[in-house]
């Protein structure tokens, strides 16, 4: 198997060494560089054009949300992991909003860890189970944050995520078209299950399930598996205790 190349956004140096260090503790991954901010995180990532990206949020000069939108504007196939202590509702949807396939907390274990950046790579979506439920919870009103001042102040990533966290929170109800297989399917992908593992599950071809996503993309307006987990979790179609 071709080696995973993660590159480290954190703006603390202590955390940066710790998780380089603990990263090449695990087999098929390397790292491939460190960034100390959003802005050296975006230029490193166009430079060396890694895998993964392990983003925290709280940066300075640009945060990970901004960061995260830049980077995948001029590479798409990036796979960006959060990894941050915070766990609002307005940082959660603004960074799976700006593209994030993946947000572990600062809690995850090696394994927690080490999971989120080899499913990254496979292109599968990775979400803390506190994540899950704090996600569910916005999208029920039952959210501790609220729509005003983020945690990050009042800079660009800040405002993107109230405006994302306003915009799932009352955005569109679902169509309700999709079918009863399509709604199986979205939930397995907010589970963060591959294809293969999907067409297994459901007893089909890999071929059907990639038709079956390409409608629910249709009908849900998602560009993509991230903002396909995002929606499964703000309307409903998710179980936090899915495996």
């Amino acid at each position: 198997m071709t080696e995973i190349r993660v590159l480290i956004a954190d703006d603390q140096a202590a955390v940066r060494e710790g998780l380089a260090l603990l990263l090449e503790t695990m087999s098929e991954v390397s790292v491939v560089g460190q960034a100390g901010d959003g802005l050296e995180a975006a230029a490193l990532a166009a430079e060396l054009a890694p895998d993964v990206v392990l983003m925290d949020l709280n940066m300075p000069r640009a945060d990970g949300i901004e960061a995260t939108a830049t980077i995948l504007a001029a590479n798409p196939a990036i796979r960006i992991v959060v990894l941050t202590t915070y766990e609002d509702d307005k940082s959660i949807v603004g960074a799976l909003r700006a593209g994030a396939l993946g947000y572990l907390t600062k809690a995850a274990t090696r394994a927690d860890i080490e999971r989120a950046v080899k499913a990254a790579a496979a292109g599968q979506a990775i979400l803390d189970p506190a994540v899950q439920r704090q996600l569910l919870a916005a999208a029920t009103g039952n959210g501790a944050g609220g729509v005003g001042g983020g945690a990050n102040g009042s800079g660009n990533g800040t405002s993107a995520a109230s405006s994302t966290a306003t915009t799932s929170a009352t955005g569109p109800e679902p169509a309700d078209d999709l079918s009863p297989r399509e709604a199986d399917v979205l939930r397995l992908i907010a589970a963060g299950h591959s294809n293969r593992e999907i067409a297994k599950k459901l007893f089909v071809g890999e071929a059907t399930v990639k038709s079956h996503i390409n409608r629910i993309f249709t009908k849900t307006g998602c560009r993509d598996r991230a903002q396909a987990v995002q929606y499964a979790f703000t309307h409903g179609y998710a179980d936090p205790g899915t495996k």
